[in-house]
């Protein structure tokens, strides 16, 4: 009987062994980019729980000549934002944003997380924000209304580690603005896709394009907006991340990239800038 009942523990203790091996590893992939954000646009990043991330964005003038410090000297572009992570898959912040004095509220909502087995092969997150327009009221016109300060963006990003090397992303979005002048749109849609390669284990380049989609036909006296290029490097401690990029757009809100830039990559109208993250 002993040796009966042994020999049953021995073949359970196997068989959970086996089973163990065989079970999916459902802990989520880690470092599939190391911030909350590419370059500008959001990454499927979400700050742990109780974490905060707080970010300086600084984008120089444009490039054009030695005497301006090739964009250095040139009128600049600055954001201060903080994010909190409530829970590990959710995320909300604040920013605020030199450039048409914008104040931004925005959250981020990790739905799918890549797993280390494979099991979940991408990382699904929605982002979106809500943005006010905090000039004078003599900058909106005649017509002023206080709904005119107002603009939105929304995004569906999916992501995957595919290496220890290789993380990317592409991204849906929609972004609205209630008032624009008659050159612009409210609406568009918009299509992104980003990258990481990391070169060492604390350095990575970086890479982002959108291309802005008109949800309605534009007419003849409105202008297209341009896509959105950027490239740069981004050294990344356990607290810190700094990158270095030129990008073609000066503004850093979604949105105001989307629906109004007017520099295209293709005739080399890019601007130095770069991006600061501390989490505590």
């Amino acid at each position: 009987m002993k040796k009966l009942i042994l020999s049953l523990l021995v073949v359970c203790i196997c068989f959970n062994l086996a089973y163990a091996q065989d079970e999916p590893d459902t802990r989520p992939v880690r470092d599939i980019f190391n911030s909350t954000m590419v370059v500008d646009n959001q990454s499927t990043y979400t700050m742990p729980a109780g974490t905060l991330e707080m970010i300086i964005h600084h984008r120089f003038g444009k490039i054009e000549k030695v005497t301006d410090l090739f964009g250095l000297y040139a009128p600049s572009n600055i954001r201060l934002g903080m994010n909190y992570g409530i829970t590990d898959n959710i995320t909300v912040g604040f920013g605020t944003e030199k450039n048409n004095k914008m104040q931004e509220l925005h959250w981020k909502w990790n739905i799918l997380n890549q797993t280390r087995s494979g099991n979940i092969p991408l990382t699904i997150s929605y982002f979106g924000n809500a943005v006010i327009d905090t000039r004078d009221d003599a900058s909106f016109g005649e017509s002023y209304a206080f709904t005119n300060r107002f603009s939105y963006f929304n995004q569906l990003i999916a992501s995957r580690k595919f290496s220890d090397k290789l993380s990317l992303q592409v991204a849906g979005g929609f972004a609205h603005i209630n008032a624009v002048d008659s050159l612009h749109h409210n609406d568009a849609a918009s299509v992104s896709v980003g990258g990481k390669y990391s070169i060492t284990e604390t350095m990575s380049i970086l890479v982002e394009y959108d291309q802005p989609l008109m949800v309605k036909t534009i007419r003849n006296f409105q202008e297209k907006p341009d896509p959105n290029l950027a490239f740069g490097l981004e050294i990344n401690t356990a607290t810190h991340t700094f990158s270095v990029f030129a990008a073609n757009y000066e503004q850093i809100i979604a949105q105001k990239n989307v629906l109004f830039n007017a520099k295209s990559p293709l005739d080399g109208d890019f601007v130095l800038g770069f991006n600061i993250t501390v989490r505590f």
